[in-house]
């Protein structure tokens, strides 16, 4: 596995408790030991899409809100809900990884975490995110 999609995955995880639980961002990342033990170059991306995701949530919830007309977020499964929210993240702030890959970064940690159904769904919104949003370019 390469360092950016275990990076993803460290991200994925910390985006779950933070989720679930509210915890503040410093104390997860301060206690998750597997992002502690990491290399230096997965923790700083993993941590990085961990606090984007959390600073930009209120105009990422939108974007899928917007995107997911029959689906309220609440009703999402938390960990595809998660998802989506860092993929949208590096959508709007990653500009150094092309969009597709995100994509197809999301649908494989989705497989690995997530519901038989996960990455269908997954990949229908985040692919109508780019369309709607005009991102694909």
């Amino acid at each position: 596995m390469g360092a950016r999609r275990k990076a993803r995955e460290l991200a994925l995880q910390m985006l779950f408790q933070y989720d679930m639980a509210g915890n503040e961002p410093d104390m997860i990342i301060a206690t998750f030991e597997d992002l502690q033990k990491s290399k230096a170059n997965t923790r700083e991306f993993a941590v990085r899409i961990f606090r984007g995701t959390v600073s930009y949530l209120a105009e990422i919830d939108d974007i899928i809100q917007q995107q997911a007309e029959n689906w309220r977020l609440s009703r999402m499964a938390v960990v595809d809900r998660n998802i989506i929210r860092m993929s949208v993240y590096e959508f709007l702030h990653e500009s150094d990884t092309p969009k597709l890959v995100i994509i197809d970064e999301a649908i494989e940690i989705a497989k690995r975490f997530g519901t038989q159904k996960s990455s269908q769904f997954i990949n229908g919104i985040l692919d109508g995110i780019l369309k709607r949003y005009n991102l694909a370019t």
